[in-house]
């Protein structure tokens, strides 16, 4: 246990942040679930707008180091090439 007063510190700083850090990530998990649900329904229109509401959060979470840049680079990809695939097989 810490036993310095900078360490205490260090511990209750550290808390704040991961505590941040988790809601930050579970927001983004939500808005790509959103995306998700909204391809797996097959509305291209409905998983448009989830996709756009979804891409900010995403590169802000790589933006605070939540994730690294070129995974929310290749998720936001990954979800638009299957959005855009919905309006081909309709």
């Amino acid at each position: 246990m810490a036993n310095t007063k900078s360490a205490k510190k260090a511990v209750r700083q550290i808390a704040r942040r991961t505590a941040i850090n988790r809601q930050r990530r579970s927001k983004m998990r939500t808005f790509i679930r959103k995306v998700e649900e909204a391809i797996s329904t097959g509305d291209q229109s409905a998983a448009k707008s989830a996709l756009a509401a979804a891409e900010p959060i995403l590169m802000r979470a790589a933006q605070k180091g939540i994730v690294h840049k070129n995974n929310a680079s290749r998720k936001v990809s990954r979800l638009s090439s299957r959005v855009a695939a919905l309006g081909k097989q309709a």
